[in-house]
C-alpha cells in the first residue's frame, strides 16, 4: 500500500507543470519547445482568441547589435481593450502594468520557460478592490495562453 501511494504522489508530481525560480509575482512555467517556437505558438494561441499582439522584443538580437550575448529571450505584448479598460476603471494605476507581457527564455541549462504577471499579485499591487469575478478570468486566459504556447 505504501509503495502505491508512492507512486501515485510521484506521477501526480510530475503531471504538474514544473515552475522556476522567479521574481515575486511572476508565474513561470517550463516549455516543451524552443524559445522561437514557444513565442510562435503563443502568438498563434493569442490571436486565435482575438488578442492583439501589440509587439514582439528580441532581447537576444536587441544584445547582438551592441555586441553583447544573452540567451535567447523573447517578449510579448498584448491585449485587448475589451478586458483591459474594465480592469483600469477598477484601478487606473495598473495601467503601467497593462498590456499584458509574457516573457520566454531559454536558462543556462538549455531549458525554456514562458513567465507573465500573476493578476493576484497584480490585484495586491494596485489595490484592486471589487473585480475578483475579472481577474479570474484572466487568469484563466493567460494560463491557457501560456499552456497553448508551453506544451
Amino acid at each position: 500500500m505504501i509503495l502505491f501511494r508512492n507512486f501515485l504522489l510521484v506521477a501526480v508530481a510530475l503531471s504538474v507543470p514544473v515552475l522556476a525560480q522567479a521574481a515575486d509575482g511572476l508565474i513561470v512555467i517550463k516549455s516543451s519547445h524552443s524559445v522561437a517556437d514557444t513565442t510562435e505558438k503563443l502568438v498563434s494561441a493569442l490571436q486565435a482568441k482575438g488578442m492583439m499582439v501589440m509587439n514582439r522584443i528580441d532581447h537576444a538580437a536587441g544584445a547582438g547589435s551592441v555586441g553583447a550575448e544573452l540567451r535567447p529571450t523573447e517578449l510579448v505584448i498584448f491585449g485587448n481593450p475589451e478586458v483591459g479598460t474594465p480592469l483600469m476603471q477598477c484601478s487606473q494605476s495598473v495601467a503601467v502594468d497593462l498590456p499584458q507581457k509574457a516573457l520566454i527564455w531559454e536558462d543556462e541549462n538549455g531549458q525554456v520557460w514562458l513567465g507573465y504577471n500573476d493578476p493576484e499579485y497584480l490585484k495586491a499591487r494596485h489595490g484592486i478592490e471589487g473585480c475578483d469575478d475579472l481577474l479570474a478570468k484572466i487568469e484563466t486566459a493567460l494560463d491557457n495562453f501560456a499552456s497553448a504556447a508551453a506544451r
